[in-house]
């Protein structure tokens, strides 16, 4: 008998890395992640590199990726995974809504895109879209 106490049963967890240069708004994104209770954070990097590294480390379902940080930027560590890791569900987030940042995250092989100003209202769907 289930009771309104016992677990829900769900499909599984859906695992995230974070990939943010900026700390405050990494953590940020983990606390919006917190609420969710089938949505786990397995780790965080700060750069591309540190995120590739962490990719094939951890592999993810869903890769929250910055696609501006110094040294080798969110595109080219997205290329890089995906390389490695062809079902790698990359959601690119950036405070841009050029066209032009917009083919180069898809060129590079992320599955989808969010800007920053719009992560409240989209993040949390996307990630589970992307899990699916």
């Amino acid at each position: 008998r289930q009771t309104e106490f016992a677990p829900r049963m769900s499909s599984k967890m859906i695992t995230v890395l974070i990939v943010d240069d900026h700390r405050l708004f990494a953590e940020a994104l983990e606390a919006i992640l917190a609420s969710e209770p089938e949505i786990e954070v397995v780790g965080h990097a700060q750069n591309g590199e540190e995120a590739v590294e962490q990719a094939l480390a951890l592999r993810p379902d869903v890769i929250l990726m910055d696609i501006a940080m110094p040294g080798v930027d969110g595109v080219e560590a997205t290329k890089r995974i995906r390389r490695t890791q062809r079902r790698a569900c990359v959601l690119m987030l950036t405070g841009s809504n050029a066209r032009t940042d917009i083919a180069r995250a898809r060129e590079a092989g992320a599955s989808a895109y969010v800007t920053k100003d719009r992560i409240a209202a989209q993040l949390i769907e996307a990630i589970r879209e992307l899990a699916a």
